[in-house]
């Protein structure tokens, strides 16, 4: 889709008395559930395997998990890839529920928790037998969850998400299709760097645009990773490593997304976002930028490329590229 002039803290019920009743009025949430429903496969009742997570803790958990928690985006995207469909995730960022680009996946699963933390009442209520808690490092709400199911972080310092993915396989007893799913995107994001050309080696930008202003995503994000697999360069402090997620830049240094590409979007097409990129595309500062004045910016999903990302959101990335940059 192209744009116009271009082509709380975390909510916790610490007390141990209110987590002793939850766990007492749902008998068996705390350690593996009995129900026969599935999260993605048949169990094997009562086989087991150690996994380590990213913190190197050595968790065991179920050969084969029926009830999956995701209390990251990433953890749900992987767990979708992976033919796996949680019972409880944690609303994305920006978002009330699932990210956008996994809204029709997910469709059906509970929220139990945003991007500030779990609701430790509705994560019992999911009665799960493993939990995925992405980078969650509360060590307080950690505890309580331990004491709900096995807890396996899955992602480290790296925020890689295809170490994430690997993790997340070996807790799901899913090795095998995560080494698949990463052998199938390697073959895509090769073909698409020679089908890019001499334009491999172009420098493209990537900012998200909000309420607040814009901001670029800088090294050790999901995003630049998938970038840097492209052989792509950034321009400016996009080079660099970021302190926090994303980096605000102000209308007067808007010049600083500028690239020979440039892909921007908002978290969510709805809500307060909702028309934000067609005042952006009024502002004279942004319709001077090289890559809007040749027509080589595009409008794209933040949830998806801007955000924590995930295996599933990596390979979309890869479309969305092509589509914009190979003709």
């Amino acid at each position: 889709m192209m744009a116009p002039r271009f082509s709380t803290p975390a909510t916790r019920r610490t007390a141990a008395a209110a987590l002793a009743v939850a766990c007492g009025l749902v008998l068996s949430a705390c350690g593996s559930s009995d129900d026969d429903s599935s999260a993605g496969g048949s169990a094997g009742k009562g086989t087991t395997t150690t996994v380590t997570d990213a913190t190197g803790a050595k968790v065991t958990v179920p050969t084969a998990p029926r009830r999956v928690l995701a209390l990251s985006e990433m953890d749900l995207d992987s767990a979708l890839a992976l033919g796996v469909k949680p019972v409880g995730l944690t609303a994305g960022r920006g978002q009330k529920g699932a990210p956008e680009y996994l809204s029709k996946q997910a469709e059906g699963i509970p929220v139990v928790g945003a991007v500030t933390g779990p609701d430790i009442e509705k994560v019992v209520q999911a009665k799960p037998d493993v939990i995925l808690a992405g980078q969650l490092a509360d060590e307080q709400v950690l505890a309580q969850l331990k004491k709900i199911a096995p807890v396996v972080v899955t992602i480290d310092g790296s925020k890689s998400w295809k170490k994430s993915l690997e993790l997340t396989g070996q807790a799901l007893g899913r090795s095998n299709e995560a080494k698949k799913f990463l052998a199938g995107y390697d073959t895509q994001a090769a073909a698409l760097k020679k089908d890019l050309g001499a334009k491999a080696g172009a420098t493209v930008s990537v900012a998200r645009y909000s309420a607040k202003g814009t901001a670029v995503m800088q090294q050790g994000v999901f995003i630049s990773d998938v970038l840097n697999d492209l052989g792509f360069k950034r321009p400016g402090i996009q080079n660099q490593k970021g302190e926090g997620h994303s980096t605000p830049i102000s209308d007067e240094n808007l010049k600083e997304i500028d690239g020979d590409w440039l892909f921007i979007g908002t978290l969510s097409s709805a809500g307060p976002d909702a028309g934000l990129l067609d005042q952006l595309a009024k502002k004279p500062a942004y319709q001077q930028l090289k890559a809007v004045r040749e027509h080589h910016a595009t409008v794209i999903d933040g949830s998806k490329w801007t955000s924590l990302g995930g295996a599933q959101a990596a390979v979309s990335v890869l479309d969305d590229i092509r589509k914009a940059m190979v003709k």
